[in-house]
């Protein structure tokens, strides 16, 4: 399945750095951030949560949630968490079967070579339940976060 924009995206339940689990459908009412990343304390990833935690209060302002996804388990979120002071929840995805039905998983390149791994991706979700933007490709980490807040604040 495809991400639309306009359309609803895929349903999900993953647990989170505690081992909570959380599912898409209980955040409706409410924007939702998604972002898939390959790997916590990497520095690409790093930047990307560290760009989110740092736009933190304008986010709130929009009644966001930020979902940051990837492979790691509880204990390696819990310290990236630790180590960045970051506010909001990252998921565990660690049989990519999130990632592939949101388009985050699969061949991708990198330094010229062709992989398979996480595609650095966001989707955004209206408080209605619908997608409202799809970044399928995240090219500059640290910028990101601040594209996804232009296109909350006009909402």
């Amino acid at each position: 399945m495809a991400i639309e924009e306009g359309k609803a995206p895929p349903a999900f339940t993953l647990k989170d750095q505690n081992g909570s689990k959380v599912a898409l459908k209980d955040l409706k009412g409410r924007p939702v951030v998604i972002y898939f990343y390959p790997k916590d304390d990497t520095p690409g990833c790093t930047k990307e949560a560290c760009g989110f935690r740092d736009l933190w209060s304008e986010i709130e302002a929009t009644g966001a949630v930020v979902l940051g996804i990837s492979p790691d388990d509880a204990d390696a979120h819990q310290a990236f968490i630790n180590k960045y002071q970051l506010p909001f929840t990252l998921l565990s995805d660690p049989d990519k079967k999130v990632m592939e039905k949101y388009g985050a998983w699969g061949e991708k390149n990198m330094y010229g070579k062709k992989t398979v791994g996480v595609i650095r991706s966001t989707v955004l979700v209206d408080a209605d339940g619908k997608v409202k933007k799809h970044w399928k490709r995240v090219s500059n980490a640290a910028q990101h976060p601040q594209k996804v807040l232009e296109v909350l604040n006009n909402g």
